[in-house]
């Protein structure tokens, strides 16, 4: 099994470092023990906000996704009703990601 980061602690110390003030607005996240990539990239924005273009191309190069936020953004963009551009748009994906998505984990299901 791969080990993954302690996600929890690396944002509690984030939090009270960077804006403690905050700590009672984002504490539905603290809570959790476990978070999924999309509760990852969600709270990552609720703390630092946009940032820079050059800064955006270089963290979208080292994301990666597991199976199961594979299914929900496919499940996302079933009950929205997207195409694959426009989910592509929405999760800042490339649409050959969300075509290669498609392709491998829709047969298999």
């Amino acid at each position: 099994m791969i080990n993954k980061p302690n996600y929890k602690k690396i944002f509690e110390d984030i939090i009270l470092e960077k804006c403690p003030e905050r700590q009672s607005e984002l504490s539905c996240y603290l809570n959790k023990d476990n978070f999924s990539i999309l509760e990852i990239i969600d709270l990552n924005k609720k703390i630092f906000g946009s940032t820079d273009k050059e800064i955006l191309d270089f963290n979208q190069r080292h994301k990666s996704y597991d199976s199961e936020t594979i299914l929900k953004i496919l499940a996302y963009q079933e009950d929205q009703k997207l195409s694959n551009l426009q989910l592509a748009n929405h999760f800042k994906l490339s649409r050959n990601t969300v075509s290669k998505w498609k392709r491998l984990y829709m047969k298999s299901n």
